[in-house]
This record gives C-alpha cells, sequence and structure tokens, in this order.
C-alpha cells in the first residue's frame, strides 16, 4: 500500500479523497492555487504545497508544478479526484513515467475513451448497441449533409473529444446543419483543442443511464448497477438517484453485462461509469465511457456499501478486488442533489463570502462539502459547493428524506440551487417518474 498520496484537485473531492486515505493509513498531500490557501480540503490533508495562481491552467492543470510537488514530498501516487487532469491521458502518461503512479485507468484507456467517435467504432466492432450515427468523425460539410439523410432528423453533433455539454448541437431542420456542424467544430477546437465532431440520432425525451464499474489488474471486474442521471440542465447533471425507478431487473443486469463488456474490450483498469441513452421503448445504447470517480459516486456507495475511493487507491497500489459479482448486494434507494453556488432561477454564478453555513444531519443523510460559515466562494473554479446525499429503503422515503434534508440546509451570504431541488423534490412528475433530460428545460418555460 502507498504511505503518500497526492491529491490533484481540490473542494469537496480533495477531501472526499483525504477521508479515505486517513482510513487506509495513508499521508496526504494537498495541492492548491493562491485562491485556496483556506480551503478545507489544505487543512485536513498532512501537507500542502501552492502550485501556482488562481488561474486553474497554472495551477490545477499546471502537470510540471503538480509533479515537482509530488517529488518534493516524496507521493507515491496522485489521485486526480474528477475535472482537471483526470481524464488527461498525457498527463497519465507522464506520471507513470516520472514513477509516480496515477490513480485511475492507463493513459492508452483515457485516450480510447476520451475520444467519443473513435470509442464509438470500437464498441460497433464489440458488438455493444450504439445510437446510430456516423462512423467517426465527421469528414467535412458533404459527408456531415450524407449522414444526416441517412440517419435522420433530429440529430445532434457532438465534440469527440468533449464532455459537459460543450460542443453539442441539436439540428431539427437540413437548412441548419451546416451553420450547426461550424458552430460546433468551433466550440470544439475553443473548449478541446481538436475540433473533430461526430453525429447520432438525437432521441426526444430519454433517460441518462449509466452504469458505475471496477476493475483490478487481475482481471476482475464488476459493476455496481445504475445510476439515473436524467434532472440535468445543458447536459451538466444536477440530481442522480439509484436505482433507477426506470430499470428492471432484467434490464439492469443486461446493462451490467455490456458495461463489463465494455470494460473488458479495452482492458480498463481502475473505478470507472459506461453510460447509455435510454429511449423510451427502454431501449438502451452506449453514448460515453468516463474514466475517473464520477461527481455522483457516493449514491452506489450508498445502496451498496463500497467505499469506490478506497477501491480505486487499492486497486491502484496493485490490490485485487476482494469481492465477485454475486456478492454486491444493493439495498434501498438514495439521491444526490449537486448544491451549486447560483442563482436557483436563472443559474447566474454567485461567488462571495458564505456568513452562513449549516449542513442537514439525521439518519440517511450525508454532506460532502469543502464550504463553511466565512468561507469565500472564489469566482475562478466550478460553482459546486456541496453534495446533498440521503438514503431511504425505498423511493418514497428517500424522497422524503431529501426534503426535509434540503429544508434543513442552511446557506446565507450567497445565492445557491437549493430553492430549485426544493422544487423538484416537490413535483408531482418527478414523484411519478415521469421525466426525462428536458425535464429541467420543460420547468424552466413553465414554471407552474
Amino acid at each position: 500500500m502507498f504511505k503518500k498520496i497526492l491529491i490533484a484537485n481540490r473542494g469537496e473531492i480533495a477531501i472526499r479523497v483525504i477521508q479515505a486515505c486517513k482510513e487506509l493509513g495513508i499521508k496526504t498531500v494537498a495541492i492548491h492555487s493562491e485562491a485556496d490557501a483556506d480551503s478545507l480540503h489544505v487543512r485536513f490533508a498532512d501537507e500542502s504545497v501552492c502550485v501556482g495562481p488562481a488561474d486553474s491552467a497554472l495551477s490545477y492543470r499546471n502537470i510540471p508544478n503538480i509533479l515537482s510537488a509530488a517529488e518534493f514530498t516524496d507521493s507515491e501516487a496522485i489521485h486526480p479526484g474528477y475535472g482537471f487532469l483526470a481524464e488527461n491521458a498525457y498527463f497519465s502518461e507522464v506520471c507513470e513515467s516520472a514513477g509516480v503512479k496515477f490513480i485511475g485507468p492507463s493513459a492508452e484507456s483515457i485516450s480510447l475513451m476520451g475520444n467519443k467517435a473513435k470509442a464509438k467504432e470500437l464498441m460497433v466492432k464489440n458488438g455493444i448497441p450504439v445510437i446510430p450515427g456516423s462512423e467517426g468523425k465527421l469528414m467535412g460539410e458533404e459527408n456531415a449533409l450524407e449522414t444526416a439523410k441517412k440517419i435522420g432528423y433530429p440529430l445532434i453533433i457532438k465534440a469527440a473529444s468533449g464532455g459537459g455539454g460543450r460542443g453539442m448541437r441539436v439540428v431539427n431542420r437540413e437548412e441548419d446543419l451546416l451553420n450547426a456542424f461550424h458552430v460546433a467544430q468551433a466550440e470544439a477546437l475553443s473548449g478541446f483543442g481538436d475540433d473533430s465532431v461526430y453525429m447520432e440520432k438525437f432521441f426526444l425525451e430519454p433517460r441518462h443511464i449509466e452504469i458505475q464499474i471496477l476493475a483490478d489488474e487481475k482481471g476482475h471486474a464488476v459493476h455496481l448497477g445504475e445510476r439515473d442521471c436524467s434532472i440535468q440542465r445543458r447536459h451538466q447533471k444536477i440530481i442522480e438517484e439509484t436505482p433507477s425507478p426506470l430499470v428492471d431487473e432484467v434490464t439492469r443486469n443486461e446493462m451490467g453485462r455490456i458495461a463489463l463488456a465494455v470494460v473488458n474490450s479495452i482492458g480498463y483498469v481502475n473505478a470507472g461509469t459506461v453510460e447509455f441513452l435510454m429511449d423510451k421503448d427502454r431501449k438502451f445504447y452506449f453514448i460515453e465511457m468516463n474514466t475517473r470517480i464520477q461527481v455522483e459516486h457516493p449514491i452506489s456507495e450508498m445502496v451498496t456499501g463500497i467505499d469506490l475511493v478506497k477501491e480505486q487507491i487499492k486497486i491502484a497500489a496493485g490490490m485485487s478486488l476482494e469481492f465477485r459479482q454475486n456478492q454486491i448486494k444493493r439495498r434501498g434507494h438514495s439521491f444526490e442533489c449537486r448544491i451549486n453556488a447560483e442563482s436557483p432561477d436563472n443559474f447566474t454564478p454567485s461567488p462571495g463570502l458564505i456568513t452562513l453555513f449549516r449542513s442537514p444531519t439525521g439518519p440517511g443523510v450525508r454532506v460532502d462539502s469543502g464550504a463553511y460559515s466565512g468561507y469565500t466562494v472564489p469566482p475562478y473554479y466550478d460553482s459546486l459547493i456541496a453534495k446533498l446525499i440521503v438514503w431511504g429503503e425505498t423511493r418514497t422515503e428517500a424522497i422524503a428524506r431529501m426534503r426535509r434534508a434540503l429544508d434543513e440546509f442552511i446557506v446565507e451570504g450567497i445565492q445557491t440551487t437549493i430553492p430549485l431541488h426544493q422544487k423538484i423534490f416537490q413535483d408531482p412528475a418527478f414523484i411519478k417518474n415521469k421525466f426525462a433530460t428536458n425535464y429541467l428545460d420543460k420547468m424552466m418555460v413553465n414554471p407552474h
């Protein structure tokens, strides 16, 4: 087992990794920008190193500075968390070259799954169901027009190296196609340094279902069931739940089988998530694989009792999974609400001083956060300030518990999305499982 791990991240995920390390008896090193000198992850770690100014390109994404910090502190491994460098194949590669273990998959796996068009090609070769669309990236205007005629409208153009909703354009008519194609290319180049885009059939009102997997270096792989991440704003998830109220046991087992086939097809190692879209007929299609720990990993932990971050560390240390698929038991229902420092009405960022921060407590309630009373939310990073996670024996109990917890959550001095979550958890459509990925768009247009 490692003696010391450097955490190349900030906020709640950095704290989450520190907690797992402490329970495993591992020393921790926090990196931070100048803007995060007073952050809780810095306070909770055994050591800390400032790696640059507020700009994440000069700090949390500054590979030379991070590796220097690892060398200076004699860290044996680096945990990237999510975001920043977590899915950067070059970072994984240089860590290995520098003799520092990257707590995540190989550079090859990250690179393969990071290019959505190439990943889709590979899945087709391995018999994995994928959404009808282009064969690899679009090669120009003529190829885009020909492909669109084959798959029909509506369709969606996506950045091949993308994520988080950037470089995506939905096209409903042929006359809008070429403009959307060029806009998506420009966004892809700006956001990811790669203007490659591909095209897929666009499903009206699908569900976004993902399967959590773990795979060790000895060839053992398991899935921990599904998460329903359909409540989204601009392709960014805001509420997640497990199990999905749409997925039955037969479908769950089949999705799990296919997710593990994806894992085995590329020799994937560590934690990851295989993502699917499910249409109105409950047919599901592979869309991508996230090669890191997910923001929403706690809900899988709540229903399985498995600490995913500890498992990541153990796998990276060369240890085998201590359980097999038939030993994984799921119990109850769990939700996660992402609490962002934003206006609940128009999602305008709301950085600034938190004058009062009081987390909810009680049975079945967990809060992952780096915020506290007196903390100033910086304007430079993601607006997530807390994740509110609840567990209940049933979905009905979990909904009631989330309502209660949201009512107890006090954040003053800035605006947060708590009122929006309160509204959703009172909405009959959400309660009755009548929602899809466009749920929030509809709610914002028809607030009553």
